[in-house]
């Protein structure tokens, strides 16, 4: 990871954000030496999946564990 001076970072700071997006590779913006900041590229964050939304909203049959399977692919199918 490179290691780029604050002062540099402020005059290339376009051209250091396209590289950084263009390669992936992160670089670490430093004063005196210290490093101060990670510059990476951003990614968004897909939403997590709830689970249990649909909790209460379905019914089933009283049945349903003695249907077999070609009974329960016409339930998702929607024949009677």
């Amino acid at each position: 990871m490179e290691k780029i001076n604050i002062y540099e970072a402020k005059t290339n700071l376009s051209r250091l954000i396209n590289v950084v997006v263009e390669s992936g590779e992160p670089f670490v913006i430093a004063r005196n030496g210290k490093a101060l900041v990670k510059v990476v590229p951003f990614s968004e964050e897909k939403p997590k999946r709830a689970l249990g939304f649909l909790s209460g909203t379905l019914t089933l049959p009283d049945n349903f564990d003695e249907m077999n399977g070609s009974e329960i692919e016409d339930l998702f199918s929607g024949k009677e």
